[in-house]
């Protein structure tokens, strides 16, 4: 098989880029590891930057979104017994964010890139990548347990965290920074109302809680629990118990309960690979940087790499040379690490931490009653938290 670009991993990355490389005219095959069943249940981040809900629409496929999706004019800084809404409509007029799930959004570019032609083979592994450094590179992979090999003129390594494109970087060619945080976020997905009609960001003595949702009728909880706690010690009467110890802390609030559809434990990283480029190979998405959630930025980086990657790969093949390409990682580590800083920020200002004395909290609640009274600490937190612009 042959294509312009190759492209490993169907999540929001791949097939987003796949779809923009068609409305410029340039072909592509994804290549995707797990079933579309799979792919399109998968849960994942729900909050959508202004920038990435314009990309989306610019593209033709947010129809659903904007019928469907929750815009979101401010968040809820909880602590201290009070609430302490950020408003996004004084401090950063005509931005907002967008609550409408990861997984809808794959849905929309499956649909999209199928009705269009394209070609998204599904279980489908790529086993192994050649010739990265050649003007001729390859994904290997299997399909009914038969290898065969996808030549491209240059690969997009959109398969994540754990995919085989990052790995197959030669050794030396690539610096990691990371950081790993002394805890984990348990998230619950429940079949109840929200009820919040705006995020709440809880900071508790007991640790941090996210009130998130995904639907009128679908609440998404996250709660700070430690790094090596066990999925099987949190039945659901304890995860209620517990989300209730942290959010229920203003008066006249109740948090409503109902059936757990989904749980789980995520460990917390901030994980950045620099450059994000070798040879043909260009990273995009998960595959070159984690964030831990706290800030929601995964998705919308992934969208910012692949409109980045979409215009230089435009430009390459109408004959403007490759300077665009050649400056890829450089352009999207800029977002990248900005990105980065805001996510630890707003970790480190929302969790307790084991290792920090009562100086150490009282600093931390003082820079919350700061970004909650002071105008230009609101303005800074609502503009990177809509999203800074694309550029």
């Amino acid at each position: 098989m042959r294509t312009q670009v190759a492209i490993v991993g169907a999540g929001p990355a791949g097939l987003l880029l796949s779809h923009l490389l068609h409305l410029r005219g340039i072909s592509s095959v994804v290549l995707e590891a797990r079933s579309r069943d799979y792919v399109e249940r998968r849960v994942r981040a729900g909050v959508l930057e202004q920038g990435t809900v314009d990309i989306l629409n610019a593209a033709g496929v947010g129809e659903r979104m904007t019928r469907e999706g929750l815009p979101h004019h401010g968040i809820e800084l909880r602590f201290g017994g009070a609430g302490h809404r950020i408003a996004f409509e004084e401090l950063v007029p005509g931005r907002a964010i967008t609550v409408y799930g990861q997984q809808e959004v794959v849905k929309d570019l499956i649909a999209a890139r199928l009705a269009a032609g394209g070609e998204v083979l599904f279980e489908a592994p790529a086993v192994a990548l050649e010739g990265l450094d050649t003007e001729h590179p390859a994904v290997i992979f299997e399909r009914d347990g038969v290898r065969e090999r996808l030549e491209a003129d240059v690969i997009a390594g959109c398969d994540g965290f754990h995919g085989v494109s990052r790995p197959a970087v030669p050794d030396g060619h690539l610096t990691v920074y990371e950081r790993e945080y002394p805890f984990a976020w348990l998230g619950v997905l429940a079949q109840v109302a929200p009820s919040t009609v705006e995020l709440i960001y809880a900071r508790n003595d007991r640790g941090f809680a996210l009130h998130s949702m995904r639907g009128p009728e679908i609440s998404r909880f996250y709660l700070q629990v430690p790094p090596d706690a066990d999925i099987a010690e949190w039945p659901d009467e304890a995860i209620w118990a517990e989300l209730r110890a942290r959010l229920e802390t203003v008066p006249g609030f109740k948090l409503a309960e109902g059936p757990v559809i989904e749980k789980g434990i995520t460990p917390m990283r901030s994980f950045v690979v620099e450059p994000m480029q070798y040879g043909r190979l260009y990273l995009a998405g998960d595959a070159a940087h984690i964030v831990p959630p706290t800030g929601a930025k995964g998705l919308n980086l992934a969208v910012a790499d692949v409109r980045v990657l979409t215009d230089a790969l435009a430009g390459w093949y109408a004959g403007e040379g490759d300077a665009a390409l050649t400056a890829y990682s450089e352009t999207c580590l800029r977002r990248v690490c900005r990105a980065q800083h805001f996510s630890w920020w707003m970790t480190t200002l929302l969790h307790t931490f084991d290792s920090d004395d009562a100086y150490g909290r009282r600093l931390q609640r003082s820079y919350l009653d700061y970004v909650t009274t002071s105008t230009a600490a609101a303005t800074t937190l609502a503009e990177n938290y809509v999203g800074l612009p694309q550029v």
